[in-house]
C-alpha cells in the first residue's frame, strides 16, 4: 500500500501520478484469495502478494515500527482518515487488521484518484524504456495487451514477491545486489497458553490478547526472532507462484481466534545462500517453496510437525492441543526433509532458548508450519541520497526494493521518494 501513500503525496502536490497495480481491487482480490483458501485455484496475477494493498492487506496490520521519522504520524493519521480506530494515534502498539485494512485501502485509493491520479488494475510491469541513462517510460501487461505509458520518473515499489520483476531487471544490468534476509516457520500456539505466559493470574480478566517479540544469538554465532506476531490470528497460504508453498500470518482487528502465530525466523546471509548469485537468495526460496508443495501433497497444503517432533527428530503422525489455521490444510512430515541444516539446527535451538523467555514457547503440543520466505527482500535495487538508481528517474521503493521492513517504514520510504520527486519538478 506504500505506492499509494507515494502518489497521495504526489497527487496532493498537483502531480498527476498513474499507479499500475499488478493484482485486483481489493473486493475481487479478496474473493480470489478466499477461493484459494478453499482448495481453489492460485492466481499468480491476484493473491495474498499481488493486488491492492499489497501483501499487508493480509496480515496482522502492524504500525509499530523501530524508524524514527516524522512522517510517521502523518501516515497515522492518513490511515485513521481513511477507516482505522483513532487509538492508533496513541496506542504504543498500533494495529488496525486485516477486516479494516480492506477498507482502509481502497479509501486511500479513492482519494488519490479524487486529486487527480489514476490506478489501473491488472497491470503487470514488464519493462523499462531507458534513453542515454534515463527513464523514459514503462511497458506492461493489462488484459492480456501490452502497453508502454511514457514518463519520466518511476516509482518502482514493486514488493519483496515480483520475482519476475527482479529477474527483468537483473537482466537489463539494473544495479542490485543480495542482501540479508530471514527465512523459517511459522509457530502455532493456544492464545489461552500465550496469555497465561504473559499475564499470569490476570488472563482472561478482559485483557487484550497477549503478543510477544522475541530474539536470540546463539553460541554458534546463529541468530533468529519472531515477527510479525499475531495474537488471536491464523497462518495463512501466500503462494503467488504455482508450484510453490509459502506461509503467512494475518488476524482481524478483535484479535478473537484460538491461536496465536508468529513468524520464526532464521537470518540468513549472503555467504549462507547455496548461490552467489545477485538472486541467489531468491532462488533459494522458491527452491524451499517447490519442496515444500511436494511435501505437503502437490496440493498447496503447507508442510507441518509437532515442536515435540520436531525437536525429537521424528515426523509428525498426529496432533495434540493446537489445530493448525493454516487453509487449504496441512501434511505432517519432518521439517528436516525440508529446511538444510543451517536452518533447522538454529530453530532448534532457538526455540529451546526462547523457551527461557516466553513459558510454553517449546511446548510439545505448538505447531510448525512452513515455510516462512517472504519476510523481506532477499535483494537491494541500489539508490543513491536522491532516492534513484544509476538509472536517472528511477526510484526504488519500499520493501522489495530492501529499503522497508513493514507497512510504516515502507509507506514512508514511498512519502521520500514522491518528496524527491516533487522536489526536481
Amino acid at each position: 500500500m506504500y505506492q499509494h501513500f507515494a502518489a497521495l503525496v504526489l497527487a496532493k502536490a498537483g502531480l498527476r501520478p498513474v499507479v499500475l497495480e499488478r493484482g485486483e481491487p481489493a473486493p475481487e482480490r479478496r474473493k480470489k484469495v478466499e477461493d484459494f483458501w478453499d482448495g481453489g485455484a492460485l492466481d499468480p496475477e491476484s493473491n495474498v502478494q499481488f493486488g491492492e494493498g499489497g501483501a499487508g492487506t493480509f496480515s496482522d496490520g502492524k504500525l509499530n515500527t523501530g524508524t524514527k521519522n516524522e512522517r510517521g504520524r502523518w501516515v497515522l493519521e492518513q490511515f485513521v482518515r481513511f477507516g482505522a480506530r483513532e487509538e492508533i494515534l496513541y496506542d504504543a502498539k498500533p494495529h488496525i487488521g486485516t477486516d479494516v485494512l480492506f477498507s482502509v485501502v481502497q479509501n486511500l485509493r479513492k482519494q488519490v484518484i479524487a486529486l487527480g491520479g489514476e490506478v489501473r488494475f491488472g497491470a503487470r510491469l514488464t519493462g523499462l524504456k531507458m534513453e542515454r541513462g534515463h527513464v523514459v517510460g514503462a511497458e506492461y501487461v493489462q488484459n492480456g495487451r501490452q502497453v508502454t505509458i511514457d514518463c519520466k520518473d518511476l516509482i518502482l515499489a514493486i514488493g519483496h514477491s515480483a520475482r519476475d520483476t527482479f529477474r527483468y531487471l537483473h537482466s537489463v544490468q539494473i544495479p542490485m545486489e543480495p542482501k540479508p534476509f530471514s527465512m523459517g516457520v511459522r509457530i502455532e500456539h493456544k492464545q489461552a497458553d500465550v496469555d497465561a505466559s504473559q499475564y499470569g493470574a490476570a488472563a482472561g480478566n478482559g485483557i487484550p490478547p497477549a503478543d510477544y517479540k522475541l530474539s536470540c544469538h546463539l553460541p554458534d554465532g546463529s541468530s533468529a526472532y519472531t515477527f510479525c506476531m499475531c495474537p488471536g490470528g491464523y497462518v495463512v497460504a501466500a503462494a503467488s507462484q504455482q508450484g510453490g508453498v509459502v506461509t503467512n500470518g494475518m488476524s482481524r482487528s478483535a484479535r478473537d481466534g484460538e491461536n496465536a502465530n508468529a513468524a520464526l525466523l532464521v537470518t540468513l546471509k549472503p555467504e549462507d545462500f547455496p548461490s552467489r548469485d545477485t538472486l541467489g537468495g531468491m532462488l533459494w526460496q522458491e527452491e524451499l517453496e517447490r519442496r515444500a508443495f511436494v511435501l505437503g501433497g502437490e496440493s498447496y497444503c503447507a508442510p507441518a510437525q509437532t515442536v515435540g517432533d520436531f525437536l525429537a527428530g521424528i515426523a509428525s503422525t498426529a496432533l495434540g492441543e493446537v489445530t493448525p489455521t493454516y487453509r487449504p490444510g496441512v501434511t505432517l512430515c519432518d521439517l528436516h526433509e525440508l529446511f538444510p541444516e543451517k536452518i533447522t539446527s538454529t530453530l532448534r535451538q532457538a526455540i529451546l532458548t526462547l523457551d527461557g523467555s516466553l513459558k510454553g514457547f517449546a511446548s510439545p503440543q505448538a505447531v510448525l508450519t512452513a515455510p516462512e520466505t517472504r519476510s523481506s527482500s532477499p535483494v537491494r535495487i541500489l539508490r543513491g541520497e536522491d532516492m534513484q538508481s544509476e538509472i536517472k528517474g528511477l526510484y526504488p521503493c519500499g520493501e522489495g526494493a530492501g529499503y522497508a521492513g513493514g507497512i510504516m517504514s515502507a509507506a514512508v520510504d514511498g512519502m521520500l521518494c514522491a518528496e524527491a520527486i516533487i522536489r526536481k519538478s
